[in-house]
């Protein structure tokens, strides 16, 4: 009985870190890594036309579309909300686990740029306005 509920734990372990992978090491083809230091890890996202990924997550980002984006995002839970964005347009994005779906018949092209540390707050999907200049700089 014991060893029945150690093996469970452990596949329930597995599992669950099965959904946690770096899309950098899941999805080479669609992710690449174009800047990293240890407070923020920039990602090159590029998805042919109809392609998807596997399942990854991301922690706190600011994503940065390229292009326009119409694309499904599976999450864990079975649920697959479709997001849109607009070229140029920068959005706060909270970590999450997902599979992405570029549902488009273009391809898709982004920047996303991954927080280190300690997540924030998931309360505001707007970016925040920039601070003032002082005068003399």
């Amino acid at each position: 009985m014991r060893r029945l509920l150690l093996l469970g734990i452990s596949l329930c372990l597995l599992a669950g870190s099965a959904f946690a992978q770096d899309p950098v090491k899941v999805d080479p083809k669609h992710y690449t890594v174009v800047f990293e230091n240890d407070r923020v890890r920039v990602l090159k996202i590029h998805y042919g036309a109809h392609e998807k990924s596997v399942m990854h997550s991301h922690p706190d980002a600011v994503a940065t579309f390229l292009v326009d984006e119409h694309a499904k995002f599976t999450l864990p839970d079975g649920t697959s909300p479709v997001r849109d964005g607009k070229a140029g347009d920068a959005v706060w994005t909270p970590a999450e686990t997902h599979l992405p779906e570029n549902l488009s018949d273009k391809s898709l092209d982004g920047i996303l740029v991954e927080l280190k540390g300690k997540s924030t707050a998931r309360t505001s999907k707007k970016a925040a306005a920039p601070a003032p200049k002082k005068e003399g700089s």
